[in-house]
Protein backbone atom coordinates (compact mmCIF):
# COMPACT_ATOMS: atom_id res chain seq x y z
CA UNK A 1 0.00 0.00 0.00
CA UNK A 2 1.15 3.54 -0.73
CA UNK A 3 3.00 4.90 2.35
CA UNK A 4 0.92 8.07 2.18
CA UNK A 5 -2.28 6.09 2.62
CA UNK A 6 -3.57 5.14 6.05
CA UNK A 7 -4.71 1.65 7.00
CA UNK A 8 -8.51 1.42 7.24
CA UNK A 9 -10.09 -0.76 9.91
CA UNK A 10 -13.62 -2.07 10.30
CA UNK A 11 -14.34 -1.59 14.00
CA UNK A 12 -17.91 -2.88 13.92
CA UNK A 13 -20.72 -3.80 11.55
CA UNK A 14 -24.44 -4.15 12.22
CA UNK A 15 -27.57 -4.78 10.22
CA UNK A 16 -31.28 -5.14 10.73
CA UNK A 17 -33.07 -8.41 10.21
CA UNK A 18 -34.12 -8.41 6.57
CA UNK A 19 -37.86 -8.08 6.00
CA UNK A 20 -39.92 -9.48 3.16
CA UNK A 21 -41.77 -7.25 0.69
CA UNK A 22 -44.91 -6.09 2.44
CA UNK A 23 -43.75 -7.81 5.62
CA UNK A 24 -42.61 -6.88 9.11
CA UNK A 25 -40.53 -3.84 8.08
CA UNK A 26 -42.92 -2.47 5.50
CA UNK A 27 -44.31 0.10 7.93
CA UNK A 28 -40.84 1.51 8.66
CA UNK A 29 -39.55 4.38 6.54
CA UNK A 30 -36.14 3.86 4.90
CA UNK A 31 -34.68 6.91 6.62
CA UNK A 32 -35.73 5.43 9.97
CA UNK A 33 -34.17 2.07 9.06
CA UNK A 34 -30.93 3.87 8.23
CA UNK A 35 -31.01 5.98 11.39
CA UNK A 36 -31.57 2.88 13.48
CA UNK A 37 -28.43 1.06 12.38
CA UNK A 38 -26.33 4.25 12.67
CA UNK A 39 -27.61 4.85 16.20
CA UNK A 40 -26.95 1.24 17.21
CA UNK A 41 -23.50 1.22 15.63
CA UNK A 42 -22.45 4.18 17.77
CA UNK A 43 -24.14 2.83 20.90
CA UNK A 44 -21.79 -0.15 20.65
CA UNK A 45 -18.75 2.15 20.72
CA UNK A 46 -19.59 4.38 23.70
CA UNK A 47 -16.04 5.74 24.03
CA UNK A 48 -16.24 7.35 20.59
CA UNK A 49 -17.28 11.00 20.45
CA UNK A 50 -19.80 11.17 17.55
CA UNK A 51 -18.56 14.65 16.64
CA UNK A 52 -15.35 12.98 15.41
CA UNK A 53 -17.20 11.31 12.54
CA UNK A 54 -15.84 12.97 9.42
CA UNK A 55 -18.60 11.78 7.10
CA UNK A 56 -21.44 9.28 6.74
CA UNK A 57 -21.75 7.43 3.42
CA UNK A 58 -24.92 5.48 2.66
CA UNK A 59 -25.91 3.43 -0.37
CA UNK A 60 -29.46 3.60 -1.69
CA UNK A 61 -30.71 2.36 -5.03
CA UNK A 62 -34.02 4.20 -5.06
CA UNK A 63 -34.03 7.69 -3.58
CA UNK A 64 -37.34 8.55 -5.21
CA UNK A 65 -39.49 8.39 -2.08
CA UNK A 66 -39.03 8.65 1.68
CA UNK A 67 -35.28 8.13 1.16
CA UNK A 68 -35.57 11.86 0.38
CA UNK A 69 -32.67 11.98 -2.09
CA UNK A 70 -29.91 12.07 0.56
CA UNK A 71 -30.87 9.36 3.03
CA UNK A 72 -27.40 9.50 4.62
CA UNK A 73 -27.96 13.03 5.87
CA UNK A 74 -31.47 12.11 6.97
CA UNK A 75 -30.02 9.22 8.98
CA UNK A 76 -27.46 11.49 10.63
CA UNK A 77 -30.16 13.88 11.82
CA UNK A 78 -32.71 11.24 12.80
CA UNK A 79 -30.07 9.24 14.69
CA UNK A 80 -29.30 12.26 16.85
CA UNK A 81 -25.74 12.79 15.69
CA UNK A 82 -24.32 16.29 15.94
CA UNK A 83 -25.57 18.47 13.09
CA UNK A 84 -21.91 19.07 12.17
CA UNK A 85 -21.65 15.47 10.93
CA UNK A 86 -22.26 15.44 7.15
CA UNK A 87 -23.78 12.67 5.07
CA UNK A 88 -23.69 11.69 1.41
CA UNK A 89 -25.74 9.10 -0.47
CA UNK A 90 -24.28 7.02 -3.29
CA UNK A 91 -26.03 4.93 -5.91
CA UNK A 92 -24.47 1.99 -7.73
CA UNK A 93 -27.78 0.11 -7.76
CA UNK A 94 -27.30 -3.34 -6.13
CA UNK A 95 -23.73 -2.39 -5.22
CA UNK A 96 -24.65 0.86 -3.47
CA UNK A 97 -23.97 -0.31 0.07
CA UNK A 98 -20.53 -1.63 -0.84
CA UNK A 99 -19.81 1.49 -2.88
CA UNK A 100 -20.53 3.49 0.30
CA UNK A 101 -18.01 1.37 2.21
CA UNK A 102 -15.40 1.84 -0.52
CA UNK A 103 -15.88 5.61 -0.64
CA UNK A 104 -15.73 5.87 3.14
CA UNK A 105 -12.57 3.74 3.18
CA UNK A 106 -10.97 6.04 0.60
CA UNK A 107 -11.79 9.07 2.73
CA UNK A 108 -10.14 7.48 5.74
CA UNK A 109 -7.14 6.20 3.76
CA UNK A 110 -6.52 9.65 2.30
CA UNK A 111 -6.84 11.38 5.65
CA UNK A 112 -10.04 13.22 4.79
CA UNK A 113 -11.63 11.54 7.82
CA UNK A 114 -10.24 9.64 10.77
CA UNK A 115 -13.63 8.13 11.53
CA UNK A 116 -16.41 7.40 9.02
CA UNK A 117 -19.67 5.52 8.94
CA UNK A 118 -20.71 3.58 5.84
CA UNK A 119 -23.82 1.59 5.10
CA UNK A 120 -26.86 1.09 2.96
CA UNK A 121 -30.63 0.97 3.15
CA UNK A 122 -33.59 0.01 1.03
CA UNK A 123 -37.31 -0.28 1.58
CA UNK A 124 -38.56 -2.01 -1.53
CA UNK A 125 -41.98 -2.25 0.12
CA UNK A 126 -42.25 1.55 0.36
CA UNK A 127 -40.68 2.40 -3.00
CA UNK A 128 -43.15 4.78 -4.67
CA UNK A 129 -44.67 4.92 -8.10
CA UNK A 130 -43.49 7.85 -10.19
CA UNK A 131 -45.30 9.84 -12.83
CA UNK A 132 -43.16 11.37 -15.59
CA UNK A 133 -43.77 14.95 -16.54
CA UNK A 134 -45.54 15.24 -19.91
CA UNK A 135 -43.72 16.51 -22.96
CA UNK A 136 -46.05 19.49 -22.98
CA UNK A 137 -48.52 21.04 -20.57
CA UNK A 138 -52.13 19.94 -20.14
CA UNK A 139 -51.96 16.50 -21.82
CA UNK A 140 -55.22 14.83 -22.84
CA UNK A 141 -55.76 11.22 -21.79
CA UNK A 142 -54.32 8.87 -19.19
CA UNK A 143 -50.75 8.97 -17.92
CA UNK A 144 -48.59 5.98 -16.97
CA UNK A 145 -47.18 5.40 -13.49
CA UNK A 146 -43.87 3.52 -13.06
CA UNK A 147 -42.92 1.41 -10.07
CA UNK A 148 -39.54 2.25 -8.54
CA UNK A 149 -39.27 -1.05 -6.65
CA UNK A 150 -36.96 -2.89 -9.07
CA UNK A 151 -35.68 -2.95 -12.62
CA UNK A 152 -35.81 -0.72 -15.65
CA UNK A 153 -38.21 2.20 -15.87
CA UNK A 154 -38.69 5.01 -18.39
CA UNK A 155 -36.12 3.33 -20.65
CA UNK A 156 -34.27 5.49 -23.13
CA UNK A 157 -35.41 4.30 -26.60
CA UNK A 158 -31.79 4.45 -27.78
CA UNK A 159 -30.90 1.54 -25.49
CA UNK A 160 -30.53 -1.76 -27.39
CA UNK A 161 -33.37 -4.15 -26.65
CA UNK A 162 -31.02 -6.93 -25.53
CA UNK A 163 -29.70 -4.70 -22.73
CA UNK A 164 -33.10 -3.87 -21.21
CA UNK A 165 -34.49 -7.36 -20.67
CA UNK A 166 -35.89 -8.29 -17.24
CA UNK A 167 -33.28 -9.19 -14.64
CA UNK A 168 -34.65 -12.72 -14.35
CA UNK A 169 -34.25 -13.25 -18.09
CA UNK A 170 -30.60 -12.27 -17.63
CA UNK A 171 -30.34 -15.11 -15.11
CA UNK A 172 -31.85 -17.44 -17.70
CA UNK A 173 -29.16 -16.36 -20.18
CA UNK A 174 -26.47 -17.23 -17.65
CA UNK A 175 -28.10 -20.61 -17.07
CA UNK A 176 -28.02 -21.16 -20.84
CA UNK A 177 -24.40 -20.06 -21.10
CA UNK A 178 -23.10 -22.47 -18.47
CA UNK A 179 -25.66 -25.26 -18.77
CA UNK A 180 -26.98 -24.64 -15.25
CA UNK A 181 -30.00 -26.84 -14.69
CA UNK A 182 -33.16 -26.12 -12.74
CA UNK A 183 -32.16 -28.90 -10.35
CA UNK A 184 -28.78 -27.28 -9.66
CA UNK A 185 -30.42 -23.92 -9.00
CA UNK A 186 -32.97 -25.42 -6.62
CA UNK A 187 -30.24 -27.32 -4.77
CA UNK A 188 -28.26 -24.08 -4.39
CA UNK A 189 -31.35 -22.28 -3.09
CA UNK A 190 -32.09 -25.05 -0.60
CA UNK A 191 -28.51 -24.89 0.71
CA UNK A 192 -28.85 -21.12 1.16
CA UNK A 193 -31.94 -21.58 3.34
CA UNK A 194 -30.37 -24.42 5.30
CA UNK A 195 -27.18 -22.47 6.04
CA UNK A 196 -29.12 -19.35 7.06
CA UNK A 197 -31.50 -21.29 9.31
CA UNK A 198 -28.60 -23.11 10.95
CA UNK A 199 -26.67 -19.88 11.49
CA UNK A 200 -29.61 -18.27 13.27
CA UNK A 201 -30.23 -21.38 15.37
CA UNK A 202 -26.57 -21.50 16.44
CA UNK A 203 -26.49 -17.79 17.33
CA UNK A 204 -24.07 -16.91 14.55
CA UNK A 205 -25.91 -13.64 13.88
CA UNK A 206 -26.23 -12.55 17.51
CA UNK A 207 -23.33 -10.07 17.37
CA UNK A 208 -24.26 -8.72 13.95
CA UNK A 209 -28.02 -8.24 13.72
CA UNK A 210 -29.72 -5.51 15.75
CA UNK A 211 -33.47 -5.06 16.29
CA UNK A 212 -35.62 -2.46 14.63
CA UNK A 213 -37.43 -0.23 17.10
CA UNK A 214 -41.09 -1.15 17.67
CA UNK A 215 -40.90 -4.10 15.26
CA UNK A 216 -41.18 -7.77 16.25
CA UNK A 217 -38.82 -9.42 13.78
CA UNK A 218 -36.42 -11.78 15.58
CA UNK A 219 -34.60 -12.96 12.43
CA UNK A 220 -34.52 -12.60 8.65
CA UNK A 221 -38.08 -12.98 7.46
CA UNK A 222 -37.48 -14.83 4.21
CA UNK A 223 -35.71 -17.92 5.56
CA UNK A 224 -37.67 -21.11 4.98
CA UNK A 225 -36.58 -23.77 7.47
CA UNK A 226 -38.85 -26.44 6.08
CA UNK A 227 -38.48 -25.99 2.35
CA UNK A 228 -37.29 -28.94 0.28
CA UNK A 229 -36.17 -29.82 -3.20
CA UNK A 230 -39.65 -31.21 -3.81
CA UNK A 231 -41.31 -27.95 -2.75
CA UNK A 232 -38.91 -25.87 -4.85
CA UNK A 233 -39.46 -28.12 -7.86
CA UNK A 234 -43.20 -27.41 -7.78
CA UNK A 235 -42.68 -23.68 -8.43
CA UNK A 236 -43.26 -22.46 -11.96
CA UNK A 237 -40.66 -20.50 -13.97
CA UNK A 238 -41.30 -16.77 -13.73
CA UNK A 239 -39.47 -15.16 -16.64
CA UNK A 240 -39.43 -17.67 -19.49
CA UNK A 241 -41.83 -20.41 -20.54
CA UNK A 242 -40.00 -23.67 -19.91
CA UNK A 243 -37.27 -21.75 -18.11
CA UNK A 244 -35.38 -22.51 -14.92
CA UNK A 245 -35.59 -19.35 -12.78
CA UNK A 246 -38.37 -19.37 -10.17
CA UNK A 247 -39.35 -17.39 -7.12
CA UNK A 248 -37.71 -20.13 -5.08
CA UNK A 249 -34.23 -19.91 -6.60
CA UNK A 250 -34.07 -16.12 -6.84
CA UNK A 251 -33.64 -13.48 -4.16
CA UNK A 252 -36.94 -11.87 -3.08
CA UNK A 253 -37.86 -8.20 -2.71
CA UNK A 254 -36.81 -6.91 0.69
CA UNK A 255 -36.41 -4.15 3.26
CA UNK A 256 -33.41 -3.58 5.52
CA UNK A 257 -30.34 -1.56 6.46
CA UNK A 258 -26.71 -2.11 7.46
CA UNK A 259 -23.87 0.08 8.72
CA UNK A 260 -20.12 -0.18 9.41
CA UNK A 261 -17.73 1.92 11.48
CA UNK A 262 -14.44 2.62 9.64
CA UNK A 263 -11.39 4.23 11.24
CA UNK A 264 -7.67 4.84 10.88
CA UNK A 265 -5.17 4.21 13.70
CA UNK A 266 -6.06 7.44 15.50
CA UNK A 267 -9.78 6.72 15.17
CA UNK A 268 -9.23 3.20 16.44
CA UNK A 269 -7.67 4.61 19.60
CA UNK A 270 -10.73 6.82 20.07
CA UNK A 271 -13.01 3.78 20.05
CA UNK A 272 -10.91 1.78 22.49
CA UNK A 273 -11.86 -1.36 20.58
CA UNK A 274 -10.17 -4.14 18.63
CA UNK A 275 -11.07 -4.03 14.94
CA UNK A 276 -12.89 -6.83 13.19
CA UNK A 277 -10.81 -6.59 10.02
CA UNK A 278 -8.82 -4.30 7.74
CA UNK A 279 -9.90 -3.23 4.26
CA UNK A 280 -7.26 -4.29 1.78
CA UNK A 281 -8.43 -3.60 -1.79
CA UNK A 282 -11.48 -3.08 -4.00
CA UNK A 283 -12.35 -3.17 -7.69
CA UNK A 284 -15.25 -2.34 -9.99
CA UNK A 285 -15.80 -3.60 -13.53
CA UNK A 286 -18.35 -3.42 -16.34
CA UNK A 287 -19.93 -6.12 -18.47
CA UNK A 288 -22.68 -6.43 -21.10
CA UNK A 289 -25.90 -5.46 -19.32
CA UNK A 290 -27.75 -8.64 -20.27
CA UNK A 291 -25.05 -10.66 -18.47
CA UNK A 292 -24.95 -8.41 -15.40
CA UNK A 293 -24.94 -11.41 -13.07
CA UNK A 294 -21.40 -12.29 -14.15
CA UNK A 295 -20.14 -8.82 -13.25
CA UNK A 296 -18.37 -9.98 -10.05
CA UNK A 297 -16.03 -12.31 -11.92
CA UNK A 298 -13.58 -9.73 -13.25
CA UNK A 299 -14.07 -7.48 -10.22
CA UNK A 300 -13.02 -10.33 -7.94
CA UNK A 301 -9.91 -11.04 -9.99
CA UNK A 302 -8.94 -7.36 -10.07
CA UNK A 303 -9.47 -6.83 -6.35
CA UNK A 304 -7.43 -9.92 -5.47
CA UNK A 305 -4.60 -8.83 -7.75
CA UNK A 306 -4.53 -5.43 -6.03
CA UNK A 307 -4.42 -7.17 -2.67
CA UNK A 308 -1.67 -9.57 -3.76
CA UNK A 309 -3.95 -12.53 -3.09
CA UNK A 310 -5.45 -15.38 -5.11
CA UNK A 311 -8.73 -17.26 -4.94
CA UNK A 312 -7.11 -20.24 -3.25
CA UNK A 313 -5.87 -18.05 -0.37
CA UNK A 314 -9.35 -16.94 0.69
CA UNK A 315 -10.86 -18.10 3.97
CA UNK A 316 -14.42 -16.86 3.45
CA UNK A 317 -16.45 -15.37 0.58
CA UNK A 318 -19.76 -13.53 0.52
CA UNK A 319 -21.14 -13.44 -3.02
CA UNK A 320 -24.54 -11.82 -3.19
CA UNK A 321 -27.10 -14.28 -4.51
CA UNK A 322 -29.29 -12.21 -6.80
CA UNK A 323 -30.25 -15.50 -8.46
CA UNK A 324 -29.02 -19.03 -7.92
CA UNK A 325 -28.21 -19.19 -11.64
CA UNK A 326 -26.17 -16.00 -11.38
CA UNK A 327 -24.15 -17.22 -8.39
CA UNK A 328 -23.58 -20.61 -10.00
CA UNK A 329 -22.49 -18.85 -13.20
CA UNK A 330 -19.87 -16.89 -11.24
CA UNK A 331 -18.63 -20.12 -9.65
CA UNK A 332 -18.39 -21.72 -13.09
CA UNK A 333 -16.31 -18.76 -14.31
CA UNK A 334 -14.10 -18.94 -11.20
CA UNK A 335 -13.21 -22.65 -10.95
CA UNK A 336 -10.42 -21.94 -8.44
CA UNK A 337 -12.95 -20.65 -5.90
CA UNK A 338 -13.85 -23.22 -3.25
CA UNK A 339 -17.65 -23.29 -3.12
CA UNK A 340 -17.38 -24.67 0.41
CA UNK A 341 -16.39 -21.25 1.79
CA UNK A 342 -19.15 -19.39 -0.07
CA UNK A 343 -21.87 -17.67 1.97
CA UNK A 344 -21.30 -19.82 5.06
CA UNK A 345 -24.26 -18.30 6.95
CA UNK A 346 -26.65 -18.30 3.99
CA UNK A 347 -27.06 -15.91 1.09
CA UNK A 348 -29.56 -13.53 -0.42
CA UNK A 349 -31.84 -16.25 -1.81
CA UNK A 350 -32.73 -17.00 1.81
CA UNK A 351 -31.76 -13.85 3.71
CA UNK A 352 -32.97 -11.35 1.12
CA UNK A 353 -31.63 -8.57 -1.08
CA UNK A 354 -32.68 -5.04 -0.04
CA UNK A 355 -30.83 -3.43 -2.93
CA UNK A 356 -28.98 -0.51 -1.37
CA UNK A 357 -28.19 -2.41 1.84
CA UNK A 358 -26.86 -5.70 0.50
CA UNK A 359 -23.30 -4.56 -0.22
CA UNK A 360 -22.91 -3.25 3.32
CA UNK A 361 -24.53 -6.40 4.71
CA UNK A 362 -22.13 -8.81 3.02
CA UNK A 363 -19.09 -6.63 3.78
CA UNK A 364 -20.02 -6.62 7.45
CA UNK A 365 -20.61 -10.37 7.31
CA UNK A 366 -17.08 -10.98 6.01
CA UNK A 367 -15.61 -8.72 8.72
CA UNK A 368 -17.43 -10.64 11.46
CA UNK A 369 -16.42 -14.00 10.00
CA UNK A 370 -12.75 -12.96 9.93
CA UNK A 371 -12.95 -11.73 13.51
CA UNK A 372 -14.46 -15.03 14.60
CA UNK A 373 -11.73 -16.96 12.78
CA UNK A 374 -9.02 -14.77 14.27
CA UNK A 375 -7.12 -14.35 11.02
CA UNK A 376 -7.43 -14.77 7.27
CA UNK A 377 -8.49 -13.08 4.05
CA UNK A 378 -12.11 -12.57 3.05
CA UNK A 379 -13.93 -11.35 -0.04
CA UNK A 380 -17.30 -9.69 -0.61
CA UNK A 381 -18.70 -9.23 -4.12
CA UNK A 382 -21.94 -8.37 -5.93
CA UNK A 383 -23.40 -8.29 -9.39
CA UNK A 384 -25.09 -5.03 -10.34
CA UNK A 385 -27.97 -4.43 -12.73
CA UNK A 386 -27.11 -2.80 -16.08
CA UNK A 387 -23.81 -4.68 -16.11
CA UNK A 388 -21.32 -3.95 -13.34
CA UNK A 389 -19.47 -5.92 -10.68
CA UNK A 390 -17.99 -4.82 -7.36
CA UNK A 391 -15.58 -6.64 -5.04
CA UNK A 392 -13.85 -5.87 -1.74
CA UNK A 393 -11.00 -7.72 -0.02
CA UNK A 394 -10.67 -7.68 3.79
CA UNK A 395 -7.99 -9.14 6.04
CA UNK A 396 -7.38 -9.89 9.68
Amino acid sequence: MNERLRDVYVVDAVRTPIGRYGGALSAVRPDDLAAGVVRELLRRSPALDPSLIGDVFFGNANGAGEDNRDVARMAVLLAGLPVTVPGTTVNRLCGSGMEAVIQAARAVALGDASVAVAGGVESMSRAPWVLPKPERAFPVGNQQLYSTTLGWRMVNPRMPDEWTIPLGESAELIADKYGITREAQDAFALASHEKAARAWKEGAYDTEVVPVENVDLPRDEGIRDNTSLEALARLKPVFRAGGTVTAGNASPLNDGAAALLLVDEAGLAETGREPLARIRASAVTGIEPQYFGLGPVDAIRKALTKAGRTLDTLHTVELNEAYAAQALGCLAALPELDSGILNPKGGAVAIGHPLGASGARITGAVAHQLAQAGSGTGLAALCIGVGQGLALVLER
